[in-house]
C-alpha cells in the first residue's frame, strides 16, 4: 500500500467478512449486533489493489517460498506476513455451542447473548479468564460488568448472580476502575481460579482455587479459554512455546527469514488487541519496503494500545500505553500508560475511536 503499484501485495484471507472483537460485548446487551461490527474487503481490496484471495493456508513451504491454499491452489511469496490471530488451549473436549467462549465475534457472540436473554431471576452468570497473556486484557472484565448491569438494571433481574472466576492473582488492567464496577454489581470476583474441567450437559466448570479444587453451578457458563498463536504459527515452524519471538524493529521471525508475524500471535509481550495491532502492522510495513529498497531499518519504532471498555449502556472507561524499542534489551517496553475513569463522555468518545480506528483499516 506504502510502495504504491512497485509492491504487489496479496492478502489470504478465509472468511468473506471480518466481524470485529472491538465492541463485540455491546451485542451482548443489545447496545450493537454483530451486524454493525461486520466488514467487508471489497473497498479496501480495490483502493490499495490488493489481490483478495479467500482460503486457508494449508502448507507452507519456506524453500520454495510457496503457500498452499485450501482451495487446491499455490501462492508465491517473497515476504510473508502472518496475522492469524489466537487458538485455544481447552482443558478438555467439551462442545463450544453449549459453553460459547464468544472470544471470536461473531456467531460465538450471537449463542451468548441468546442464552444470556434467556437467564432468569435468581439464575447465575458464570465467566472464566485465562491465564495472561490473552486476547484484549480488558475484554473479560469489561464483559463480566456489561452483563451484570445488563442483567439486574437493564432485565430488572435483581436477584442474578454473576461469578468470575479468574486465573489471574489479580485484575490484570484497569485495576482501580473494575474492582470498583465489581463491587457495584456485586460481582463475585475469585482471583488465583484455573479451570480444570468443564460439563458442557451441566453447565458446571470445576476449578483450583490456591490450590483447592472446587465446582461452580451455572444457569449461563462462558469459558474464555487459555489461548496461543494459530495455528498456521505452528505450520510455519516460528513458534516457540505458545507465541511466536519476532525482531521489534520489523516484526520479522527470529526463527525463519522473510516471515513476519504481527498482531496477536506475536510474542513481544506486548498487548494483543486490534489498536496495537494496526500500529505493529504499520512498523512491519515500514520495515518491509526498506528492506526491499536496501534501507536501514528504522531504529526507534513506537506503537500504541489503547481502547475504550464499557462498563455499562451510557458509560465506557479508558486505556492507553506507549511502547517504545530499548536497544539494550532489544525489545519494547512500556514508556508511557494512561487510563480513564468511566464517564458517558468516554462511552462517546469510544465510538470515535472505533470509527477510526474501522476506516483506517478497512475503507
Amino acid at each position: 500500500m506504502w510502495g504504491g503499484t512497485a509492491v504487489e501485495v496479496t492478502v489470504i484471507e478465509a472468511n468473506s467478512t471480518y466481524v470485529s472483537p472491538i465492541l463485540s460485548n455491546l451485542v451482548l446487551n443489545g447496545q450493537k449486533t454483530t451486524t454493525d461490527l461486520s466488514f467487508t474487503y471489497g473497498n479496501y481490496s480495490s483502493k490499495y489493489k490488493i489481490n483478495m484471495i479467500h482460503s486457508t493456508v494449508n502448507a507452507i513451504d519456506k524453500t520454495t517460498q510457496t503457500l498452499t491454499l485450501g482451495n487446491g491452489n499455490s501462492v508465491k511469496y517473497d515476504k510473508l506476513v502472518l496475522a492469524p490471530g489466537i487458538d485455544f488451549i481447552q482443558t478438555n473436549s467439551y462442545d463450544f455451542t453449549k459453553v460459547p467462549h464468544a472470544w471470536k465475534a461473531g456467531e460465538q457472540t450471537n449463542l451468548l447473548k441468546a442464552q444470556i436473554e434467556g437467564m432468569k431471576d435468581g439464575d447465575t452468570f458464570t465467566m472464566t479468564i485465562p491465564a495472561a497473556p490473552f486476547r484484549c486484557p480488558p475484554g473479560p472484565y469489561e464483559r463480566a460488568c456489561v452483563v451484570a448491569d445488563h442483567l439486574k438494571n437493564t432485565k430488572g433481574l435483581t436477584n442474578c448472580k454473576v461469578v468470575v472466576l479468574d486465573a489471574n492473582s489479580k485484575i490484570i488492567v484497569e485495576e482501580a476502575t473494575f474492582s470498583a464496577k465489581f463491587r457495584e454489581y456485586g460481582i463475585d470476583y475469585r482471583p488465583n481460579s484455573t479451570v480444570t474441567a468443564v460439563d458442557d450437559v451441566s453447565k458446571s466448570v470445576t476449578y483450583s482455587e490456591n490450590g483447592t479444587s472446587k465446582t461452580q453451578d451455572s444457569s449461563v457458563l462462558n469459558v474464555i479459554p487459555n489461548q496461543k498463536a494459530a495455528a498456521v504459527i505452528f505450520t510455519a515452524g516460528v513458534n516457540s512455546g505458545n507465541w511466536a519471538p519476532i525482531n521489534p524493529l520489523s516484526y520479522e521471525s527470529v526463527l525463519s527469514s522473510g516471515i513476519y508475524i504481527i498482531g496477536d500471535s506475536q510474542g513481544t509481550g506486548q498487548p494483543k488487541a486490534g489498536h496495537i495491532g494496526n500500529s505493529e502492522a504499520k512498523v512491519c510495513a515500514d520495515a518491509i519496503l526498506r528492506v526491499l529498497n536496501g534501507k536501514a531499518l528504522y531504529p526507534f519504532p513506537k506503537t500504541n494500545s489503547a481502547c475504550y471498555s464499557p462498563v455499562s449502556t451510557t458509560e465506557a472507561s479508558w486505556l492507553s500505553a506507549v511502547f517504545k524499542y530499548d536497544p539494550n534489551t532489544q525489545s519494547m517496553v512500556l514508556a508511557n500508560i494512561a487510563d480513564g475513569k468511566p464517564s458517558t463522555s468516554n462511552y462517546s468518545s469510544m465510538f470515535k475511536w472505533t470509527g477510526n480506528l474501522f476506516s483506517d483499516t478497512f475503507s
